[in-house]
């Protein structure tokens, strides 16, 4: 059986996730208490069924804090459990507890919500520690949840699921990245006032950066590096790695490479995506 365990802070996305799950047709428990956990999983496992589970900071304390123990045990005994944790800057999660209105599970202990919300940090610690996936929510939206959610667990265990994002650097570096490049180095099409409205997935951008020797020697080391190591990962059971290309403004050079080496590897992987963080949040 497969079994997904999904935490994270409120208001991180962790219902959308589990949602997202359930229409893969995993059996789905939103927060179980953790001393069910065990008893769940003898339930189901005859019947080879996968199952998702939301844990977050209405359990138990004292339940939380034995979440590492309690998922060793689980590895041990042959289950093949995956944990994924959802998170958000705070500022991000203020904003949405503001514009839902609802209630933060800790409030009603007098704490404030900005409180709250770091007190959840803290309780959610061990399964933060112990997560295979951790996913910084903060600039998606819906429908870039489920599909990451969904690109990530759903078949992953035959080979490697490859991640390409683009982003830029003045908004900050993806958290989730495994490895991250700089092409704030290559020459920058924003500088020229006819390709500066375009992006790197259009023909004039294109054209531009595939002339520029330095973009084309950029682009070729990044392609022998990941030829090199992605296997290497494969090999140590890794299931999914993303390469974030980063430059300023997340519009031009990023999106091109990502383009590129997406392109390059779907030729002989089948579960390669892209995602670019600026273009897809102002869309």
């Amino acid at each position: 059986m497969k079994l997904v365990i999904l935490s994270g802070r409120s208001g991180s996305g962790k219902t959308v996730a589990l949602h997202s799950l359930e229409d893969q047709e995993f059996y789905c428990i939103d927060n179980l208490p953790l001393t069910m956990l065990s008893q769940l999983v003898e339930k189901v496992r005859e019947h080879e069924e996968s199952v998702a589970v939301s844990i977050d900071a209405r359990a138990l304390p004292d339940e939380l804090e034995h979440f590492t123990k309690i998922h060793k045990q689980l590895v041990d005994d042959g289950i093949n459990v995956e944990v994924i944790f959802l998170d958000s800057d705070e500022a991000t999660l203020l904003k949405r507890f503001s514009e839902t209105r609802r209630r933060h599970p800790l409030t009603q202990d007098g704490l404030s919500l900005r409180e709250a919300i770091d007190k959840e940090k803290q309780l959610l610690g061990p399964i933060a520690q112990a997560s295979d996936l951790n996913v910084d929510t903060s600039k998606l939206n819906v429908h870039q949840l489920r599909d990451l959610i969904k690109s990530r667990v759903i078949g992953n265990s035959s080979s490697l699921d490859l991640m390409f994002v683009s982003f830029g650097y003045k908004y900050g570096i993806p958290s989730d990245a495994d490895f991250v490049f700089d092409a704030r180095c290559l020459p920058n099409p924003y500088w020229d006032e006819n390709l500066r409205s375009f992006t790197g997935r259009d023909q004039p951008v294109i054209e531009f950066l595939r002339e520029q020797s330095r973009v084309q020697e950029f682009y070729w080391q990044l392609k022998v590096f990941l030829h090199t190591w992605l296997p290497r990962f494969e090999t140590d059971n890794r299931s999914y790695m993303t390469v974030a290309i980063g430059c300023t403004g997340g519009q031009h050079r990023s999106v091109y490479i990502s383009e590129q080496l997406a392109q390059h590897f779907r030729e002989e992987r089948s579960k390669v995506n892209i995602r670019h963080r600026e273009l897809d949040s102002s869309s």
